[in-house]
């Protein structure tokens, strides 16, 4: 399971420094991707193979669009020794990240890195009652 906030910085080749214990649940690759709220998301290889297979299965006229917004400009990284990974340019300029402080959190079954003014905004737009709504909703 991936949990918590993070804070790292990312430098100026693109790298950041992933916490170790998202790495630890993350394996030895994984996949980063544009996620939904501008972010990026980050997905184990086995959480992706089951994204994959969930659009393969949809009919090409509705996964058309959404396969185009995930696998297109998805990467498959290893941390180097010191724990960094890559982001590449294009993913950074989608989810408005450059160097210094980014927002890493763990979101369950996948991890999201943020612009840490947009986290911040995200998250200054919950309240205890939307998230009760919400739940409700899910029938939790």
């Amino acid at each position: 399971m991936l949990i918590g906030e993070y804070r790292p910085s990312l430098d100026a080749k693109g790298r950041v420094n992933f916490p170790s214990k998202l790495r630890e649940a993350l394996g030895e690759s994984f996949v980063i991707t544009k996620g939904l709220d501008n972010c990026l998301s980050v997905y184990r290889m086995e959480e992706w193979k089951k994204l994959e297979e969930q659009t393969a299965a949809l009919p090409l006229s509705k996964a058309r669009t959404i396969q185009r917004f995930i696998f297109a400009g998805a990467v498959c990284v290893e941390p180097d020794k010191q724990g960094r990974v890559l982001i590449p340019q294009s993913l950074r300029d989608y989810a408005g990240i450059s160097t210094g402080e980014v927002a890493i959190i763990g979101v369950s079954n996948r991890a999201e890195i943020w612009n840490v003014e947009r986290w911040e905004a995200a998250n200054a737009e919950l309240t205890g009652e939307s998230i009760a709504e919400a739940m409700d909703e899910l029938g939790f």
